[in-house]
């Protein structure tokens, strides 16, 4: 068997197979036989017969031989299922996956050479082996499914060290974006603290400026009542003057603080402030997602 490649374990497998297809082989032929030998003794009874008689005698002995021999086939093919079936289970016990070219089945060269190994080689095994206790079928040799197992473990562990520095990366990527999407809103909360103390000290002095209109003119009132009875009238009347005069300052201050805030957010600071704020919230979406990707039970 050295020019099929197989090593003195597969030969032996090998050989019992065979063995075992040829005692297969061997009963159905006798099988056969005794169609033959029955048909002789139970019809063949008589000097002459007519073609009639021959023609039904062949019919029947057609049926029966091909019923045998269509078994016997059905049989083997059933048979090579099983053996298949043993060898493709050891085989995915240790993650292989076999593959068959149904092709070479055909292959005539390899056929006489399996004849030829049945005929001459197969005889002086089988003497030799007769002794020899039938062995089941035994898994890959230890050597061999420790180097594939070696070999998967190292492929796993170098596909984990991948993924691991890949999370690394996009770990540090995360935090540095976290970092400047804080940096953008601390910058963005002092340009809205200074912008808004500008608008409170603005807005102060104005009402300071107005308090002190209001304080001087009930001072006058104040004078011009001691010294003036006829004058009240005026006076009270500057008074309210005065008070709608505030509150038409305040409302327009109101206006104007409103008009202020509508223009800083038009302010080329606030919309590029505005802007960088919603390109790191999407860098920051974007990055959970792969890591989504990569750790999805955490």
């Amino acid at each position: 068997m050295a020019e099929f490649g197989f090593n003195e374990h597969h030969q032996h497998e090998t050989i019992n197979y065979m063995r075992f297809a040829r005692s297969k082989r061997t009963l159905r032929l006798k099988t056969i036989d005794s169609c033959f030998e029955e048909l002789k003794e139970s019809r063949l009874v008589e000097e002459t017969f007519t073609v009639d008689e021959v023609r039904d005698m062949l019919d029947g002995l057609q049926v029966v031989v091909r019923g045998e021999v269509e078994m016997e086939l059905i049989n083997t093919a059933h048979t090579n299922v099983l053996l298949l079936r043993q060898l493709f289970s050891q085989a995915e016990k240790f993650y292989l996956r076999l593959q068959s070219d149904i092709s070479e089945l055909e292959n005539r060269e390899l056929l006489e050479q399996v004849a030829k190994f049945e005929k001459t080689d197969f005889k002086t095994a089988d003497k030799t082996n007769q002794e020899t206790s039938k062995p089941k079928l035994a898994p890959l040799n230890e050597g061999g499914v420790s180097e594939l197992l070696n070999k998967e473990i190292a492929r796993l562990q170098e596909e984990n060290d991948k993924l691991k520095a890949r999370l690394r990366t996009l770990e540090s990527q995360a935090m540095s974006a976290l970092d400047e999407r804080s940096r953008a809103e601390r910058a963005l909360k002092d340009l809205q603290k200074v912008q808004g103390e500008h608008q409170l000290a603005a807005q102060s002095q104005e009402i300071n400026s107005l308090e002190d209109t209001v304080a001087a003119l009930k001072e006058d009132y104040q004078r011009s009542l001691s010294a003036n009875v006829a004058s009240q009238k005026d006076l009270q009347e500057n008074l309210i003057s005065a008070k709608h005069e505030l509150l038409r300052v305040q409302e327009q201050l109101n206006l104007a603080e409103k008009e202020l805030d509508k223009k800083f957010q038009q302010t080329a600071a606030y919309r590029n402030m505005k802007e960088i704020l919603t390109k790191k919230n999407e860098q920051i979406k974007e990055i959970r997602k792969r890591l989504q990707r990569y750790e999805p039970n955490e």
